[in-house]
């Protein structure tokens, strides 16, 4: 049920309506007012989901956010059932919704949300990279040298990295991304996910980029990244920590073997001889 003076912000399908939650589609016939990103795909959502909504219905979205924002506090103060909705899987998560969030919270107006199909989990779960440790870095610029002075710094990150992309510029950021991080790193393309046409495309970034430059990328995009691979510590790196352990109380030698153990390709008699030297 939802509740009067709070915001809701409710995940959609990312493709398959058949993904929508109970909880969504109770949510979409109670709300007295409803932000939607595109008011045409929340109509049709509705009829695929035989749901009937009695609230407003209102145009939600990055051309009118900042002003609109005000009327959504206002439905709140006086004691009505809002929602957000986006096109697509989570509002807030490179779509509408921060500002209202922030505005909501500022105005001491609690906010809560129904969970639901997520692109960012979905393409991970399917790319075969590893999905321990993640970041979601949205959409990257669109100029080629703002792009290419955004991915430059990604270089030496170890975790996944997931990316939204537009399919009209999915060949060239793939091909900065195989500028930036190396040809050869592992990666995923995935589009039209949940949808009748899903692909799930595998490979090098070199790989990718040949496959994108030769067919029409089609339908939404998510590019999921492999980490890059830890950089070995050297003997000079580490003997720092071997002073540590013996400035609290080890033996030297002790020391040594300690730290040696935890980073292979370092010996332990390396770095009891450099130690020596720093002390």
């Amino acid at each position: 049920m939802l509740e009067p003076g709070v915001l809701t912000l409710a995940a959609t399908p990312i493709g398959n309506p058949l993904d929508a939650s109970v909880r969504l589609m109770r949510a979409l016939g109670e709300a007295d007012l409803i932000a939607a990103e595109d008011t045409r795909r929340l109509h049709r959502l509705v009829r695929e989901l035989e749901v009937e909504t009695t609230g407003t219905i209102l145009s939600y979205h990055e051309h009118n956010e900042a002003e609109r924002t005000g009327t959504l506090l206002e439905a709140l103060a006086a004691g009505q059932r809002v929602l957000i909705v986006t096109d697509a899987g989570m509002p807030v998560v490179s779509d509408p919704g921060f500002r209202a969030v922030r505005a909501a919270t500022d105005a001491g107006h609690r906010v809560t949300v129904i969970p639901g199909p997520s692109a960012v989990l979905t393409a991970l779960a399917a790319s075969g990279i590893a999905p321990d440790r993640f970041t979601f870095e949205g959409f990257p610029p669109r100029r080629e040298g703002r792009r290419a002075g955004a991915l430059e710094p990604l270089a030496a990150e170890e975790r996944t990295m997931v990316f939204f992309e537009s399919p009209r510029r999915t060949a060239a950021t793939l091909a900065a991304m195989a500028e930036a991080f190396g040809g050869d790193r592992s990666a995923a393309v995935a589009r039209e996910l949940t949808k009748t046409y899903e692909e799930i495309r595998r490979g090098t970034l070199d790989e990718l980029v040949a496959w994108a430059e030769a067919d029409e990328v089609l339908g939404e995009v998510v590019i999921v990244v492999a980490g890059a691979e830890p950089a070995a510590a050297s003997a000079e790196d580490l003997v720092e920590l071997v002073l540590a352990r013996a400035a609290d109380g080890a033996r030297l030698k002790d020391a040594a073997k300690e730290v040696a153990r935890g980073h292979a390709g370092v010996g332990a008699s390396e770095l009891y001889d450099l130690a020596l030297l720093r002390k």
